[in-house]
């Protein structure tokens, strides 16, 4: 199958490895050209602009950093709609607004294309081991002609509805783990001030009602001081940020939602804008 995918960063160049291993072709563009090297090396095929890729393309991926990058790739002057896109489908794999996936697919539908919203979660790691989950919405037509890809990439995927449907699982996606983050960075935090072995917690609590995802992939790399971006500060915020934007639409409030907001812009203004959602202890501990 001739893949085409655009963002190759943290988790899009892992899903690309994949694509490639499974035998597919695979055009690609990012806008720093350097973090296509390897993959270029690997097979891929490098393409100057969204628009080519989409010309030698059947099923193009999308995976960006802000609902704004996902409009220029979509809609810029050298853009995926600049070109014929008959019988194509868009599957765009960002965090963005579920406003944003209906426009997307409404322009595909109008060019005789089909699209997707399909955001994903699971981090660097769930990319790396092709387990992620993916949330998409769209129409079943086009969702049945990419389950084989989804396949290779994650362990869990269902069509949540229509267009944007994706976008909302996503944000629901969030606010779960926007809990389960602070919820874990207040446990260290309060098992360190209590003089307990922090190793025998986690080991303890990990076989009861408190395990999560991020206290078993997170809570380690705190441990080791590793705040590489699994999943950047930046683009938490910026998700939170949405998912705060669709509930007052719905008129919903969400006060621990609104509070990690507030957490983790704290951490961005204190410089860690670039750094991982695990950097949250920063708030708290500094380095030994």
């Amino acid at each position: 199958m001739k893949i085409g995918f655009i963002g190759t960063g943290v988790m899009g160049k892992s899903i690309v490895e994949h694509f490639l291993a499974a035998g597919h072709e695979v055009a690609v563009f990012n806008r720093t050209k350097s973090k296509t090297d390897e993959l270029v090396a690997k097979g891929a095929v490098w393409q100057d602009t969204p628009a080519e890729v989409t010309v030698v393309s059947e099923i193009i991926f999308s995976m960006v950093g802000y609902p704004s990058d996902v409009e220029e790739i979509y809609y810029g002057s050298k853009g995926i709609f600049s070109v014929d896109v008959t019988k194509k489908i868009f599957i765009d794999l960002t965090t963005s607004t579920p406003t944003l996936a209906e426009k997307i697919y409404q322009t595909a539908k109008e060019k005789g294309a089909s699209s997707l919203d399909a955001p994903v979660s699971g981090g660097d790691l769930g990319a790396q081991n092709g387990t992620l989950t993916i949330m998409v919405g769209g129409d079943q037509t086009a969702y049945d002609q990419v389950i084989l890809l989804f396949d290779i990439m994650g362990k869990s995927y269902s069509l949540q509805g229509s267009a944007g449907a994706g976008q909302h699982t996503k944000m629901a996606n969030q606010i779960m783990i926007a809990g389960t983050m602070t919820g874990m960075t207040e446990m260290l935090v309060y098992a360190k001030a209590a003089n307990l072995s922090i190793e025998k917690v986690l080991e303890t609590l990990s076989g009861g009602a408190a395990q999560n995802w991020s206290m078993t992939n997170y809570a380690p790399r705190i441990l080791k001081e590793d705040y590489s971006p699994g999943f950047f500060v930046k683009h938490f915020i910026k998700d939170l940020k949405i998912a705060l934007d669709e509930a007052e639409k719905m008129q919903l409030n969400l006060p621990a939602t609104k509070l990690a907001t507030e957490l983790y812009e704290r951490l961005a203004d204190q410089g860690f804008e670039n750094d991982g959602t695990q950097a949250l202890i920063k708030l708290w501990w500094t380095k030994s």
